[in-house]
């Protein structure tokens, strides 16, 4: 059964304007699939794990490229046909006007290099994320929060629960040896998983550098090149604070969140879903799929809203601070079915501060049904927070 995904809107507007699209993202988030089934009846289709393919484009790049002239190609794990990309301008410069191209990558890293060397302002970039909320519920509605969080969203994981153990397992090989030893020249194998440990750990907090380079043992800008590492091939997001005239009282450290929270669960060694939902760490992963699905719905639907967070010296907080069309939409995340007053005084004092541009603000918990709180919050449960945002014009649904 193929899932649909929220990214064919950004996409089928990217088609409008651009004569080249690019999609990348993580390993494994369902690229090749999505483009096989949203776009493959109307295309050619090359996939470059077939190093047959890798040595026809490599030797003959004209002649590779002039198969495909009646209608648009796509061309799958485009990073392992890096000497295409100069021959895919001058074709691209020759017709502005149609759509001829329809790439996906996973290597961040050596692939847009080559997209700034060669191709920009010719394509359009955009991020294909493992499933959201949104997605999912189309293909399964009765899944607990806590059974989801150690599943994760990752296709395989979805459709294949059962194999869940063995796919994390070798996922985080792969990734190691293919993406952080092969493309850069990280030596000490050992101390980047240990690092890849100690991250996983703080999933959802604050990100200390200083702190990581202690435990570690590594420079500070050697942690900083690392964690450029894991963003770049989405392993990790960096949700940063809300600036404003707030000054000092506002903490200016990033949010780390794994993308994915099988991951973060299985480098922390979870027992079981129910330890996770119930351990020291239950409130963080909750919070973390919260905060993904809002960077996830925003990217896929192409809205232009930002996401941040918000956390003044004294210790009040809002995990989530949405800014969209001049308006500051602020949202609590609690692992609570009952949500009360008391959760909601960290958006209360950010609406005190910033004023005339904030909504009232929800509370995403796991109620069974929406609640009005005081001054004017809402308590959503967190199946329907992709509705709210759809309802607050933050995105728009396919």
């Amino acid at each position: 059964m193929y899932i649909k995904r929220q990214a064919k809107i950004s996409v089928d507007r990217a088609i409008k304007g651009f004569p080249a699209i690019l999609i990348t993202g993580p390993r494994q988030s369902g690229k090749t699939t999505f483009l096989q089934e949203e776009y493959g009846a109307a295309s050619h289709y090359v996939n470059f794990d077939d190093p047959l393919q890798r040595q026809f484009a490599a030797q003959d790049p004209n002649g590779f490229l002039d198969q495909f002239k009646d209608k648009p190609v796509v061309l799958d794990e485009i990073q392992y046909a890096p000497q295409l990309f100069s021959y895919l301008k001058m074709r691209i410069d020759a017709n502005r006007h149609t759509l001829q191209f329809l790439m996906s990558g996973s290597q961040q890293f050596q692939l847009m290099k080559n997209i700034s060397d060669s191709l920009a302002g010719r394509v359009a970039v955009l991020d294909l994320y493992p499933f959201s909320s949104r997605e999912l519920q189309t293909y399964e509605t009765a899944i607990s929060p806590a059974q989801l969080l150690w599943n994760g969203l990752y296709p395989s994981n979805i459709v294949h629960p059962e194999q869940r153990s063995l796919w994390l397992s070798s996922y985080i090989r792969t990734y190691i040896q293919r993406d952080v030893r092969d493309l850069q020249q990280i030596r000490d194998l050992a101390q980047f998983e240990q690092f890849l440990g100690l991250l996983a750990a703080a999933h959802g907090q604050e990100l200390e550098t200083a702190r990581l380079s202690r435990q570690i043992g590594l420079s500070q800008p050697g942690v900083k090149k690392w964690l450029s590492v894991l963003q770049a091939s989405y392993l990790i997001h960096l949700l940063q604070p809300y600036h404003t005239n707030f000054g000092k009282r506002l903490i200016k450290r990033p949010k780390m969140y794994f993308v994915d929270s099988a991951i973060a669960a299985y480098l922390t060694r979870q027992s079981s879903p129910e330890s996770l939902w119930h351990g020291s760490m239950g409130g963080a992963f909750f919070e973390g799929l919260i905060v993904l699905d809002a960077i996830k719905e925003i990217s896929s639907s192409g809205s232009n809203a930002a996401p941040y967070f918000w956390r003044s010296q004294d210790g009040l907080e809002v995990d989530l601070i949405i800014e969209s069309h001049g308006t500051l939409f602020p949202v609590e995340i609690k692992q609570t079915a009952t949500p009360t007053p008391y959760h909601a005084q960290g958006i209360q004092k950010f609406r005190n501060l910033a004023g005339d541009s904030c909504a009232p603000g929800i509370i995403v918990c796991t109620t069974a049904k929406r609640e009005t709180m005081p001054f004017g919050v809402l308590a959503v449960p967190w199946q329907e927070f992709y509705m709210w945002l759809d309802e607050q014009g933050i995105v728009k649904a396919a």
